[in-house]
């Protein structure tokens, strides 16, 4: 059987999309496994994924064929792989929770994705407690002073690795402006969200300090616009009273892991289309 493709377009909403789509894979022998759309009225904009069985014909071929469709319709789209691992690249600092949960699912094959680099501002001492087997780890301190050499490094070793997304998994140092528009669209972050929201130090303490009844955390793409990019997933944990701020941080390492790896895995199964400053979120 040949390996399945992902289709995935957006496009200015207009008559007759689905049934051109799908009327090209059809006629060229695809068989559907998995379709989802969603018409924004807000933007007019469509979206759309379609996971396929290819049949014996060539995703190169098929490229060829809806190139000339898709730019009649305005396209954004890319036919890829379903099965084949994304490059990854991991950055992360001192706090190795989240590394160590998405190296975890990684080796169990809950996330298709192939960890090409694993970057941190600490020695490798830091998370001396967490195995990352043979993933090549890279040291790169960081000062104001040397931010931007630091940073030409970073996009040096995801280049050479041709890493398709990046994670900051954890990872506590701000983006430049050049750096977030460089990985513009592959760069995942994590961070803790609260109602309200605290900022700054130890945010589980000022949480606790003020008595809120829930935690939680969000994914999101990194944009130049700190803590502000296009939201992939979220998830919240109610607390009470009895909880003390040790209670609070444990539970929030839980909440990011988990949020983190899910929004690792939409986008690894491209599932996850921009919308503006927004997300297209197909779930499966």
């Amino acid at each position: 059987m040949s390996d399945a493709l992902i289709l995935t377009l957006s496009c200015p909403d207009r008559p007759g999309i689905t049934a051109n789509v799908t009327g090209f894979l059809f006629e060229h022998g695809c068989n559907i496994l998995e379709a989802q759309q969603f018409n924004d009225r807000e933007s007019d904009a469509f979206f759309m994924r379609i996971a396929f069985n290819p049949a014996g014909a060539s995703a190169d071929a098929l490229r060829a064929g809806f190139a000339a469709f898709a730019l009649r319709q305005e396209m954004d789209w890319k036919i890829a792989s379903r099965s084949r691992p994304r490059r990854v690249m991991l950055m992360v600092s001192k706090f190795d929770h989240c590394l160590a949960s998405l190296l975890y699912r990684w080796r169990i094959g809950e996330l298709a994705m192939d960890p090409v680099a694993i970057v941190s501002n600490h020695p490798r001492e830091a998370i001396s407690h967490t195995d990352i087997g043979d993933v090549p780890f890279h040291h790169l301190p960081i000062t104001r002073d040397t931010k931007d050499e630091q940073e030409a490094q970073v996009r040096a070793i995801a280049d050479e690795t041709d890493a398709e997304l990046i994670v900051l998994a954890r990872y506590m140092q701000i983006l430049s402006d050049r750096q977030a528009a460089y990985f513009s669209g592959r760069c995942i972050n994590i961070h803790h969200s609260f109602l309200p929201g605290f900022k700054g130090a130890k945010p589980y303490h000022q949480a606790h300090a003020r008595g809120v009844k829930m935690i939680g955390a969000t994914a999101h793409y990194v944009t130049t616009d700190l803590d502000e990019g296009p939201i992939i997933h979220q998830d919240a944990e109610s607390i009470s009273h009895a909880d003390s701020p040790d209670d609070l941080v444990r539970k929030g390492r839980d909440i990011e892991n988990r949020v983190l790896a899910e929004a690792v895995r939409l986008h690894l199964e491209e599932r996850v289309l921009l919308n503006g400053q927004r997300t297209v979120v197909f779930k499966g």
